[in-house]
């Protein structure tokens, strides 16, 4: 009996932390890996109505690199402190209760290398890691990630 209860118990946990993780994924993320690899191909003339005049351009040979840049800041209260704190005298005058902000900083920067006027790869980079940082990348490529055909997702066999 409590060997059916525990094999229970975790599998309960374990439904519970795939649901915790599923809902810490960044869909954002994820579409710009997809994009990485889904606008090989596109003509300069399509990568440039989608995703405008790149901050940055250079050609080298039959090559050209556009770069362009996509930052956020994003700032909300921090929680209250624990304590009272305040007096009188110097250097402070009054009481109260201190309340502050966190700023975060997102930033992205992608690159997209043209050979004879079609892109051959893109590349992401920027202060900002992991997920977040591919995030921001993904408000770079969305409006090109439109002009993609639908992709079918094939079950796997």
């Amino acid at each position: 009996m409590e060997s059916n209860a525990a094999r229970r118990l975790l599998i309960v946990a374990s439904l519970g932390m795939a649901g915790a993780l599923a809902g810490c994924a960044n869909p954002s993320a994820d579409e710009a890996l997809v994009a990485q690899t889904a606008l090989i191909g596109m003509p300069k003339e399509t990568l440039l109505s989608c995703a405008g005049v790149p901050e940055r351009q250079a050609a080298v040979d039959n090559r050209e690199f556009f770069t362009y840049r996509s930052s956020r800041l994003v700032t909300y209260p921090s929680p209250p402190p624990l304590g009272y704190y305040g007096g009188w005298g110097w250097p402070h005058y009054g009481y109260g209760y201190g309340y502050g902000y966190e700023v975060n900083s997102f930033d992205c920067e992608a690159t997209f290398s043209l050979r004879n006027g079609v892109v051959e790869r893109v590349v992401y980079g920027g202060a900002s890691g992991g997920s977040a940082r591919l995030g921001q990348c993904y408000a770079i490529v969305q409006n090109c990630m439109a002009l993609i055909p639908q992709r079918s997702i094939k079950p796997n066999p």
